[in-house]
């Protein structure tokens, strides 16, 4: 019996495949999320294949695995999960007033074959006041999600415009993952 496994520790990811009412399971990865000299589209896709190739000997035979990884990129720098609160800091100064793109890369794998995409989302903040961006990061908002910000809670107010798929932000375009799921599973 297929089951559909999600290679991520992420609530966010979690939380989008079951408020789309899709059943899965959870693994983690622990793969290596350390790459230099990338393109941040080349990035998330050679960190999400390295996640699917960390949990593929895990998984049955049948299962179906989804991997994905994401980071945000502004003005030719890409942006990571913070490390501390200056680095998130820094990060929401870059971010204020300005266009940012997030990426994210999707590895499926399925009886041996395996799809792989890269989803962008353009988002334009307002411009932040050091307070703003002092409050939320004190908030712990800020900690473990990539840019520094998560669109569904409170920094949901710094967003002025988006021009995409809003679920690519929360960390898995589930629109696209789907269509691409479907697809591999009827090859």
């Amino acid at each position: 019996m297929m089951r559909l496994v999600l290679a991520s520790s992420s609530p966010n990811r979690k939380q989008i495949l079951e408020n789309a009412g899709i059943e899965f399971i959870t693994m983690t990865s622990n793969a290596d999320e350390h790459a230099e000299g990338l393109e941040p589209a080349e990035l998330v896709l050679e960190l999400s294949r390295r996640k699917l190739e960390a949990v593929l000997p895990r998984c049955n035979a049948d299962d179906a695995v989804i991997t994905a990884d994401t980071v945000v990129s502004v003005e030719g720098e890409i942006l990571g999960k913070p490390h501390d609160a200056a680095e998130a800091k820094r990060f929401l100064h870059l971010l204020s007033g300005r266009f940012h793109t997030v990426y994210t890369g999707v590895h499926l794998a399925y009886h041996g074959r395996w799809r792989c995409f890269c989803q962008t989302t353009e988002v334009q903040f307002y411009p932040l006041e050091d307070r703003e961006i002092d409050a939320y990061v004190e908030s712990g908002e800020a900690f473990g999600k990539a840019g520094a910000y998560g669109i569904q809670g409170p920094a949901a107010l710094f967003v002025e415009s988006i021009s995409g798929d809003y679920n690519n932000i929360f960390g898995l375009p589930a629109a696209h993952l789907m269509r691409e799921l479907k697809e591999l599973l009827h090859e």
